[in-house]
């Protein structure tokens, strides 16, 4: 039985509701941990074996004990799951067997008529979590500051490997087989007609789900595209000095994809190399926890500031719930397997050919400068550099969020 069926006390009841809404195979969810599971959780994060404070005063060796010391505290005496998991479950849930893995997925149809449909796709370290902060203001608009018009009907799905979705138990689960299960998926919803969203592997799914372009994908749009160019690439790959000639949007870009690539990418690397080495995230809550705080430094300054206090964006609650959740799925490993998977070039434009949105966030790992983005994709139809925001759009924005996508799909209703 896998972990997050020995966590759950409602699994078995909730997958035996036959076909549910929405057509034949697709089945309700909902999820309720074990209190063994929790006080296990909470008795691991107690007895936390802790390395020696970092060398140097400021993170570039890695999160900072003090930060870990701060989230563990939080996290075994004050986080309380079950409210986390009551808002989970507060949205209709559904699981469906797709190419042979049980796929899970959020779908929340608008009370408004004429509806855009929409597919969001999250990444990692991220979950379903990280975009149902967007779902209300999506599906029901007029309550935050649109119209009608502006209505979406909202699915989520995890990943396969993340979350509650199936773990893959043969290869070949990359962005693309996922990207023709998500086509299969809005097709067994009934959508004839719909519209695609995504970010870090959510953006590499969405982009092949645009290069398969079924007719009934209309759009698509993303807050991390890949547009990088290759004489950029090619230097950044050679460690050496920007190209001659950059505007300044194009050399701030430059200047954060060598951090990136200097400073970044180890936990890419291990993931897309040895995945199945990361035993000790499903032993150690504590590790887990500061694997995926260290996925870009602009995310793992805020975490920090967050748990010194701070009110911006996400709180501390937002992020343990997420933790949590990839510790109750015992999924640190299959999740990670996605970057074994993927054979793709990650920031190297792919040639999407239908109408593209692209919004722009500071503190992501690059901020797409609209010169790359005009010449890798030909059918931009939104383009916008926000003030503020980093790699977890949704989750920490969801209000620009929400605007960005009323403007992309604006002309597509």
């Amino acid at each position: 039985m896998p972990v997050w069926a020995q966590a759950s006390e409602a699994v078995d009841e909730a997958l035996s509701g036959g076909s549910g809404a929405g057509g034949a195979g697709i089945r309700p969810f909902k999820f309720r941990a074990t209190e063994a599971a929790l006080a296990d959780l909470k008795r691991r994060i107690a007895a936390s074996k802790w390395p020696s404070e970092e060398l140097v005063p400021d993170a570039s060796q890695g999160v900072k004990l003090a930060t870990m010391r701060k989230l563990a505290s939080y996290w075994e005496k004050e986080h309380d799951w079950r409210k986390g998991e009551a808002k989970l479950n507060a949205h209709p849930q559904f699981i469906t067997n797709i190419d042979g893995v049980d796929i899970h997925f959020i779908h929340v149809r608008s009370k408004h008529s004429n509806a855009l449909p929409v597919i969001i796709t999250h990444g990692w370290p991220g979950s379903i979590i990280e975009q149902t902060k967007v779902i209300e203001p999506l599906t029901n608009p007029t309550a935050f500051g649109g119209t009608a018009a502006d209505a979406f009907d909202v699915v989520i799905p995890s990943l396969p490997g993340h979350g509650f979705s199936g773990k893959p138990t043969e290869l070949g689960w990359d962005p693309i087989r996922i990207a023709k299960a998500w086509i299969v998926l809005m097709k067994r919803l009934g959508y004839n007609r719909y519209v695609a969203q995504g970010g870090d592997w959510g953006n590499a799914v969405t982009e092949q789900m645009a290069l398969i372009a079924p007719p009934e994908l209309v759009g698509v749009h993303t807050n991390m595209p890949a547009t990088v160019p290759d004489d950029i690439a090619k230097a950044l790959a050679a460690g050496g000095a920007a190209p001659a000639g950059l505007n300044a949007d194009e050399k701030y870009a430059y200047d954060q994809l060598d951090f990136f690539y200097k400073h970044g990418l180890g936990y890419a690397q291990e993931m897309a190399g040895r995945p199945q080495t990361l035993y000790a995230l499903e032993d150690s809550p504590i590790g887990l926890a500061a694997w995926m705080l260290d996925h870009d430094a602009r995310s793992q300054e805020l975490i920090a500031r967050i748990f010194d206090g701070a009110t911006e964006g996400l709180s501390r609650d937002d992020i343990l719930d997420n933790v949590t959740l990839y510790w109750l799925t015992g999924t640190a490993v299959s999740s990670a397997r996605l970057y074994w998977e993927s054979k793709l070039p990650f920031f190297a434009p792919k040639g999407v050919k239908i109408p593209m949105g692209v919004s722009a966030f500071p503190d992501e790992i690059y901020t797409a400068p609209q010169s790359w983005v005009e010449k890798a994709y030909p059918k931009l139809i939104h383009y916008n550099r926000l003030s503020k925001g980093g790699h977890f759009a949704a989750w920490e924005q969801p209000a620009a969020f929400t605007s960005e996508l009323r403007a992309t799909f604006k002309s597509l209703r």
